[in-house]
């Protein structure tokens, strides 16, 4: 992996709505990092698989208004993401490479 500014892969980002209820979506399998943004008022927690997953509060929170980088392993190709019990976010994703 690269250790150096992150690059994103233009083209490749999507605004998500978060729900209670974890929702997927795939992503490119041979990027090596996800740049993670919050839009949305509430807590994303988010999980990367190479399958099909289901996010949990026990995974990987993503604050509101904060913005993170996280690395990926390849093939991974499926980001999972939810929000807690009755609540909603919104969660801009786009893969690339570095942080």
């Amino acid at each position: 992996m690269e250790l150096t500014t992150f690059k994103p892969a233009y083209g490749t980002g999507s605004t998500n709505a978060v729900t209670a209820t974890s929702s997927s979506i795939s992503i490119p399998e041979n990027a090596r990092s996800l740049c993670l943004s919050n839009l949305g008022d509430e807590i994303v927690w988010v999980r990367v698989t190479d399958g099909a997953s289901t996010a949990t509060t026990a995974d990987y929170p993503v604050l509101s208004g904060q913005q993170v980088t996280i690395a990926k392993g390849r093939p991974q190709g499926t980001l999972s993401m939810v929000c807690d019990t009755g609540l909603s976010s919104s969660l801009h994703v786009i893969a690339g490479e570095g942080f």
